[in-house]
């Protein structure tokens, strides 16, 4: 496949992109947008699996002692949650968190 370096050459890399729109890396505007980001990732992950295990948000919530509302605030990463909370939603539906430093991100699902 041959690609045309000239229109290449005027594409923004992403990293310009989000320097432009955050700020750049390391201000505090931008650490605000990786963690909605991080936040928005897991919540995704969460739903994914509930979905796949056909599990309602309020099923999940009645197994955690949590009401639906906050588990689809957590699916759409607008809300934070207590380690304890993640701990109790990886268990409910049958997923494993692993801290090792051999595992990718810190994470192994």
């Amino acid at each position: 496949m041959k690609f045309n370096e000239e229109k290449l050459s005027k594409l923004r890399r992403a990293d310009e992109h989000f320097d432009e729109c955050y700020g750049k890396s390391g201000t505090p505007s931008r650490i605000d947008f990786e963690n909605k980001a991080i936040a928005w990732y897991y919540g995704e992950i969460l739903r994914n699996k509930r979905k796949e295990l056909k599990i309602t948000q309020r099923q999940l919530a009645e197994k955690i002692g949590k009401k639906r509302e906050y588990i689809a605030l957590l699916e759409k990463g607008e809300t934070d949650m207590q380690l304890s909370t993640f701990f109790n939603i990886v268990t409910a539906l049958g997923l494993r968190f692993d801290l090792s430093a051999s595992a990718s991100a810190g994470t192994e699902w």
